[in-house]
C-alpha cells in the first residue's frame, strides 16, 4: 500500500469521501498517518539486519550509521557462525559495548536492530496486517485536530460538531493504542526469541540506549 492508498483508506474511516468537499486535505492526513506511523514505530519497529566490521583490540563500535535507530535487539560475532554466536551488549549513545566473548579482532559482527516504518507514493515497509492500525491511528489523529479548531467557531454542523468529533477521534486513539500494546508484547516475544538464539544470549532483548 503507498502513502495516496492509506489517504483513502483513513478517508473510509472519516466517511470523508466527498472529492468536492473535502473536510481534510491530503496534506493533512498525509500528516496524521507519519504520526500514527512513528507511534507503531516504537512498538513495532522495521526490523533491519547490519553487517559491520569490529576495530581490532576493541569492544566498542560507532552504530551512529545505524539511523534511524530505535532499539538494538541482539549482536552476533563474529558474524556466520553455526549456530549463531550472540553476545551480550551494551549502548550509550551511538557506542555499542561488546561485554561478553573473546576481545574482537576486526571481524565482522551482525548487529539486529529496529528502525521506524515509511510510508510514500512508492509503496511502505509496514506489513498488510498493520495497515489498518495505522489508518485508524491517523483517523484520531485527524478527527482530534479539527475537533480542537472547530470549538467557539461557527460551523456548519452545529455546535455539537465539535463534541462529537472530539468523542469520535478519542475512541479511535484509544483504540489504536490499546491495539499497539498488544502488538508490542506480541514482538517483545519475538526479539527474545531472537536474543536467546546461539551459544550466549543478549543480556538486554532490546537496549535503547540513553
Amino acid at each position: 500500500m503507498n502513502l495516496n492508498e492509506m489517504i483513502a483508506l483513513v478517508r473510509l474511516d472519516l466517511h470523508d469521501t466527498d472529492s468536492a468537499g473535502y473536510r481534510w486535505t491530503d496534506a493533512a492526513l498525509a500528516r496524521h498517518i507519519s504520526r500514527a506511523l512513528a507511534e507503531l514505530s516504537e512498538s513495532i519497529p522495521a526490523p533491519v539486519k547490519a553487517t559491520m566490521p569490529t576495530v581490532p583490540g576493541s569492544r566498542e563500535l560507532d552504530i551512529s550509521s545505524l539511523s534511524p535507530r530505535i532499539m538494538v535487539t541482539a549482536l552476533e560475532y563474529p558474524a556466520g557462525s553455526t549456530p549463531p554466536d550472540h553476545q551480550q551488549f551494551s549502548i550509550w549513545g551511538d557506542t555499542l559495548t561488546i561485554v561478553t566473548g573473546l576481545c574482537p579482532d576486526g571481524r565482522n559482527c551482525h548487529i539486529f536492530y529496529g528502525t521506524g516504518h515509511s510510508i510514500d507514493a512508492s509503496g511502505s515497509t509496514l506489513p498488510e496486517r498493520l495497515m489498518d492500525t495505522v489508518a485508524g491511528g491517523a483517523c484520531g489523529f485527524a478527527a482530534s485536530e479539527l475537533a480542537l479548531y472547530l470549538i467557539n467557531r461557527v460551523n456548519t454542523g452545529g455546535t455539537g460538531a465539535s463534541g462529537e468529533l472530539t468523542g469520535f477521534g478519542n475512541d479511535k486513539l484509544k483504540i489504536f493504542r490499546q491495539e499497539l500494546k498488544r502488538l508490542g508484547r506480541r514482538n517483545r516475544i519475538r526479539v527474545n526469541d531472537l536474543s536467546a538464539t546461539g551459544s550466549a544470549p543478549a543480556s538486554t532483548a532490546t537496549d535503547y540506549g540513553p
